[in-house]
């Protein structure tokens, strides 16, 4: 969004810059960008107080800064200089309930006394849980993976092998549970040889996290030797023999030392 306003017979072009879409991992911290654009004069100072707002609330608009009870120790600017350009803030400890579009407004006075308030085009931040990848529990030779993420249609998963994406059926969220706060997208595909397989979580063709699988089966024919326990167990029996047989010599030794 931009705003021309004439101080002191300059033009005054100011800009609120904030990302479209934030993907944060549930429990992490998430920086919240929102970045002041003035093109002034060098003489012309300005001084900025922000505001930062949850719209999609439950319970309305949220302050997120200054921090409504709500948010309260878990929200800290990255610059308390109130002339700073950077109005970036970082979230703690994100949750699910924290997933929604959050607007950064900037109020702003120029040293002539001009004041303006300024709004960004808002942030829909969207959370993600860690991605589970292994072995079906009752085929070991299905892979799955699955994650919970906020329900938007724009999180992708997606399987790879060496590199080279698997055929699946594509994301399929799981059953459908009204009360919970997420989605859960899972992807099943067949073991097709030995190798690196990927499962990757996207959100608008970006990569935000994955998780890797290593698979090497025994080739036809080849023998597999079972560890030499009993091997390992007379080994150490033999010694703890020793040990004792040393033992009992210097008691011995000891006692007849006493008798004399």
């Amino acid at each position: 969004m931009f705003l021309s306003s004439v101080v002191s017979g300059d033009l005054t072009l100011v800009t609120v810059h904030q990302p479209p879409v934030l993907a944060a991992a549930l429990g992490h911290d998430v920086i919240m960008p929102c970045q002041l654009s003035v093109s002034q004069d060098e003489k012309t100072e300005i001084s900025s107080i922000l505001y930062w707002i949850h719209t999609t609330s439950d319970t309305g608009n949220s302050a997120l800064w200054l921090p409504s009870q709500k948010y309260r120790g878990r929200v800290d600017l990255l610059d308390n200089n109130s002339k700073s350009s950077n109005k970036s803030i970082r979230f703690q400890k994100v949750q699910w309930a924290d997933s929604g579009r959050y607007l950064c407004k900037v109020t702003i006075t120029t040293e002539g006394d001009l004041s303006f308030r300024r709004r960004g085009n808002e942030t829909l931040l969207m959370v993600y849980d860690t991605v589970l990848f292994g072995l079906t529990s009752h085929n070991d030779s299905l892979l799955h993976c699955e994650v919970n993420v906020t329900g938007d249609p724009r999180y992708i998963l997606s399987i790879h092998h060496n590199g080279s994406q698997s055929q699946t059926g594509g994301s399929s969220p799981g059953d459908a549970i009204t009360f919970l706060p997420y989605v859960t997208l899972s992807e099943t595909v067949s073991l097709r040889g030995r190798g690196e397989y990927e499962c990757q979580l996207h959100l608008d063709g970006d990569l935000i996290t994955a998780s890797r699988f290593f698979y090497s089966p025994l080739e036809s024919g080849e023998l597999v030797f079972p560890e030499p326990w009993l091997l390992y167990l007379a080994s150490l029996l033999l010694h703890v023999l020793i040990l004792l047989g040393l033992l009992c010599a210097e008691l011995f030794n000891i006692w007849l030392d006493s008798r004399h």
